[in-house]
């Protein structure tokens, strides 16, 4: 049986590198980058800006089962002049390249179009994104949703919360890193999942027949950032949390658990650390 194949846009950023250090089993990805990139890996690349060569997209996704869509700005990352409303466009051409080929169109959104909110959120929740990258996000998500609905393209946005390494926390460590302790003694807990159980998510979610459109992506539970830098022997200070701080925001992946092949487990630190620490090296450049 020929393995379903997957255009992956934007491979170059921090998800895209995940997959290719955790290649998905059973599925053939094809990589797409703006610049040819150095030396092998995993993958077949294909090089062109999906904004300006919009003919380059849709002859990529030519036989493709599904396009990931991991394109876009990343706050701190882009410059000062990076342009958020990228996220929408780069969606939409995922769309029109979709349409093309007869291919579904997952995106990579984030709990940011929540907002600074506490409380265990569904996908149904109102989104009040709080920073310009959470309302891009969300002006990505119904977009997409709008144009696919047009053009009869499924789509799903990924509500993915933090990453282990890739996050403010383990990701963010310098020597002298602190964090907001609440007046109970903890430090802020949040919706994780663990960088190569992220990749394997990825994998199944890719395989499945069916998504929904929008869906949290996200371990069970809510972990501790103080317990996940102790978890990686990071050394850390703390300071009263601002009376504005929310002391927890945590995913509900009820929706995600009954997609997947085998229940993901909570969220554990010392899990998640180790996964990180494996990887690490091969991100350091990231």
């Amino acid at each position: 049986m020929v393995n379903p194949a997957v255009m992956v846009l934007g491979a170059t950023g921090r998800i895209g590198r995940l997959l290719q250090l955790c290649p998905p089993q059973g599925l053939d990805l094809r990589l797409q980058a703006r610049r040819a990139q150095p030396g092998s890996s995993t993958g077949d690349w294909h090089v062109f800006d999906p904004l300006a060569e919009p003919a380059a997209l849709a002859r990529a996704a030519e036989g493709m089962a599904a396009l990931l869509c991991l394109a876009g700005p990343v706050p701190g990352r882009g410059g000062k002049d990076a342009d958020m409303a990228d996220h929408a466009r780069l969606a939409e051409a995922a769309v029109r390249a979709g349409a093309s080929a007869g291919a579904r169109v997952l995106l990579a959104s984030s709990a940011a179009v929540y907002g600074a909110r506490g409380g265990l959120l569904a996908e149904d929740a109102a989104l009040r994104p709080a920073s310009a990258y959470g309302a891009a996000k969300a002006e990505m998500e119904a977009r997409a949703a709008a144009l696919g609905a047009d053009l009869g393209v499924p789509v799903c946005a990924l509500r993915i919360g933090n990453i282990a390494g890739l996050d403010a926390a383990l990701g963010g460590w310098r020597p002298g890193f602190t964090l907001d302790r609440f007046a109970g003694g903890g430090t802020p807990r949040r919706s994780y999942i663990g960088a190569r159980t992220l990749a394997e998510v990825l994998a199944a979610l890719l395989a499945a027949p069916a998504l929904p459109q929008v869906l949290n992506l996200a371990q069970p539970g809510a972990v501790e950032m103080g317990a996940l830098l102790q978890a990686a022997g990071r050394p850390f200070a703390v300071r009263a949390a601002p009376a504005a701080a929310i002391p927890e925001v945590a995913l509900d992946v009820a929706r995600l658990q009954a997609l997947l092949p085998a229940p993901l487990a909570a969220a554990d630190p010392a899990q998640m650390a180790a996964e990180w620490a494996v990887l690490e090296p091969d991100m350091a450049d990231g």
